[in-house]
């Protein structure tokens, strides 16, 4: 027991000092005074995870089609106006690509980069809403680990990443991501619409590619940094490569999964499917609770006779 007093202590008191170094001009900003109201609304994203599939066991899906839509297209301006706000505030803060330390200073440029980013953390806790709808509309097989692993780790760490570096080098994979997810939600919209868009949404599997490379050019980049010896958090170097290493590997898995691997052949009575473990940012086979034409057809039983489904709620 005197050991894990003295762990918990230790821990106290590292927070403590650590807040002495935290920039000073997010902490009166909404949830970044502590981290608890972040924490809160992660745990109980986790156990809304764990509970919602037992509330829906039994109870037909909802529809939530035009929620869909509104909720997505919401997000592609979201994200547009992060990515605008970042690279307009880091062009007019004469920001370098290769090396920018953090500036702590209430210039209205570094204020502006700083409230960007912030936008940005508020954006990966809405984003939470992904796995909402997938419980919603019974999509369970589109909550995978990668798709947990995404939402509740960015929407966490990003609130550490606000409160020590709201600048500085933090723009750079914020504005890149910010990009991509303005794509993304837009596919997701598109595909909101039914059958007759998503006919012409043949470039879902370029979206996985896109953010795979994006991973790794933040290691690189990352990488460049640090044997630059440039003036930013080498802790926050070493963190963020690693953390990337953890997305290559799992969105490499899920690409390989989704449109490399080639379906076993289980008899003449059953059509081979293409394998997705589904993600919300994997770009799944069901974007959003939002399936593709070939997905929403009936099963087929051995005998030739259709199941019988239930009607989806209405909205």
């Amino acid at each position: 027991m005197d050991i894990i007093k003295h762990i918990i202590n230790d821990t106290i008191e590292f927070y403590k000092w650590s807040l002495t170094i935290a920039d000073k001009r997010v902490e009166k900003w909404p949830l970044m005074d502590s981290p608890l109201p972040t924490l809160a609304i992660s745990s109980t994203y986790l156990l809304f995870l764990w509970l919602g599939p037992k509330y829906m066991q039994g109870r037909e899906p909802f529809q939530l089609r035009k929620t869909l839509i509104v909720y997505n297209f919401s997000m592609v301006i979201l994200n547009f106006f992060i990515f605008k706000e970042l690279f307009l505030a880091a062009r007019a803060a004469n920001y370098s690509y290769i090396c920018q330390p953090v500036d702590y200073s209430d210039d209205p440029n570094e204020v502006r980069v700083a409230a960007a980013l912030w936008w940005y953390f508020i954006s990966k806790g809405v984003e939470y809403l992904d796995t909402v709808f997938f419980i919603l509309r019974k999509k369970f097989n589109q909550i995978s680990f990668l798709h947990v692993y995404h939402h509740c780790t960015m929407f966490t760490l990003w609130w550490i990443g606000i409160k020590w570096v709201a600048g500085g080098q933090s723009f750079f994979g914020a504005h890149m991501n910010a990009a991509i997810h303005v794509l993304m939600y837009l596919y997701y919209g598109l595909a909101a619409f039914g059958p007759k868009i998503q006919k012409y949404l043949w470039w879902k599997k370029y979206l996985t590619i896109i953010q795979m490379i994006q991973f790794h050019v933040t290691i690189g980049h990352t990488a460049l940094s640090l044997y630059s010896d440039c003036p930013f958090p080498k802790w926050m170097h070493w963190c963020l490569i690693g953390y990337a290493l953890t997305f290559i590997i799992l969105f490499g898995n899920f690409y390989y999964q989704t449109y490399r691997r080639q379906p076993r052949r289980e008899g003449t009575s059953r059509s081979s499917k293409a394998l997705s473990n589904g993600a919300s940012n994997g770009v799944p086979a069901a974007s959003n609770g939002n399936t593709t034409k070939m997905d929403e057809k009936p099963t087929v039983a051995e005998t030739g006779r259709r199941k019988r489904k239930g009607r989806a709620k209405r909205e």
